[in-house]
């Protein structure tokens, strides 16, 4: 038997829709995988219930009908199923580390990461690498159909997580389908700043390049509080928040010693809303570590 932690993960940071993801260092899924005549799988952990083990109808399935290595496979959740942290990103992604070093498959870092962005379309209904990407490379990630750029960084960072359910295919029908020039612009210079600060490590680039005037006040809108979160963190010391990914959770860039301040605020913010909550102090973590 093989087990590995699959980190979630933080995709678009606000002006990299599709396109930038980050590793964080928590939560996590543990994944365990033993060698089988067929491919079988059981789900336990937080919000396990609503994750079918069905190996047509999961991301893990999909991903070892592609290695070809058929195997039992044991999901210990610790990434809430639609909260925007890559939950079944982090499935797929340690699933496919795993079986291929299960099997000796040989098969390249870049290679699972298509592998297992194949096997969220189970759930997304489309093939995404901005989540399945920073889970299996770790540090931060650009996505785009020549390939997975990376760099590592050490930016501190609060995700908020509602309870509230918002999901992907969701998320996906109230992005506007145009822009114009002007947002244009705006959005490619904001994505620029992020990604310098990430190559810097600079939590205050970072925070500026987060700022989106298309896709995340559509996404937002969805967030019940979401406003009165935003400006939370902010007035505790946040460099930038949004939406992680298509939400409900809701991210913050920050310098460290204001993590505890900005998740305390965060939490409040949404109690006041009369939104129950729970906060990770995180950070851009590693990528699939076997253990």
């Amino acid at each position: 038997m093989l087990r590995v932690r699959a980190p979630a993960t933080s995709a678009n940071l606000g002006s990299g829709y599709d396109v930038f993801g980050v590793a964080l260092s928590r939560p996590a899924d543990v994944i365990r995988v033993s060698r089988a005549e067929r491919t079988t799988i059981s789900v336990s952990g937080v919000g396990s219930q609503y994750i079918p083990e069905d190996p047509d109808r999961n991301t893990v399935g999909a991903v070892a009908e592609a290695l070809d290595t058929p195997a039992h496979i044991e999901i210990d959740k610790g990434v809430r199923p639609a909260s925007g942290l890559g939950s079944s990103a982090a499935s797929a992604a340690g699933a496919a580390v795993a079986l291929n070093e299960l099997y000796d498959r040989e098969r390249s870092k870049e290679d699972l990461v298509s592998i297992a962005a194949e096997g969220e379309a189970v759930v997304s209904g489309a093939a995404h690498a901005d989540n399945v990407a920073p889970s299996i490379l770790g540090g931060f990630t650009v996505a785009t159909p020549e390939g997975i750029t990376r760099v590592d960084a050490r930016v501190p960072l609060v995700a908020c997580l509602p309870e509230i359910v918002v999901s992907t295919r969701d998320a996906r029908r109230v992005v506007p389908e145009e822009l114009t020039i002007s947002e244009s612009v705006e959005t490619i210079g904001r994505a620029a700043t992020l990604a310098i600060g990430m190559c810097r490590s600079d939590p205050d680039l970072v925070g500026q390049g987060m700022r989106d005037s298309v896709v995340t006040p559509a996404r937002a809108s969805l967030i019940e509080g979401y406003d009165a979160v935003r400006e939370a963190a902010l007035a505790a010391g946040a460099t930038g928040v949004t939406v992680s990914g298509a939400g409900p959770a809701v991210l913050a860039a920050c310098d460290e010693d204001d993590r505890r301040s900005i998740a305390l605020a965060m939490l409040g913010a949404f109690e006041d809303a009369g939104v129950d909550a729970r906060v990770y102090q995180t950070r851009v973590g590693e990528g699939v570590e076997m253990y």
